[in-house]
């Protein structure tokens, strides 16, 4: 390894190795929030990783690369980070999909009528407004 340090380019890493940095840098802004993450490495139940809080409760978190609901994720007490605009929504799955579905109707999209799965690369105002509360702020840079 050479010093000193230079910073990657994320388009350049796997789909493992950006799960893994995007692990890293949401874990980062969870701890300004008072969580402590563990990596999970099979899929526990749907979850990625644990987000601890220091004051009690855990969260069950799937990452994504973007906002995103899947029918494989309800009911499982799922919450979803994905990181948008300089920071992450880190949101409860189920009742996003009740936040988004007036503003975006995604159940009649053709995605979800095949995949039962809906994922947005860029949001709409009414859909951010529509999770706002679950909107954090911190370093969601790829590389």
């Amino acid at each position: 390894m050479t010093f000193p340090f230079s910073t990657i380019n994320y388009a350049d890493l796997s789909a493992p190795q950006k799960e893994n940095f995007n692990f890293q840098k949401v874990s980062a802004v969870l701890a300004d929030y008072g969580f402590a993450t563990i990596r999970l490495t099979d899929d526990w139940n749907g979850a990625d990783f644990l987000a601890l809080h220091r004051e009690g409760g855990t969260l069950k978190v799937q990452l994504k690369g973007r906002l995103t609901v899947a029918q494989k994720y309800q009911g499982k007490d799922l919450w979803i980070a994905a990181p948008h605009a300089g920071g992450w929504f880190v949101y409860p799955h189920d009742e996003a999909m009740g936040l988004i579905e007036p503003v975006a109707p995604f159940l009649e999209s053709r995605s979800w009528q095949q995949s039962h799965v809906y994922h947005w690369p860029a949001p709409s105002r009414a859909v951010v407004q529509a999770l706002s509360r679950y909107f954090i702020r911190g370093d969601a840079s790829a590389g």
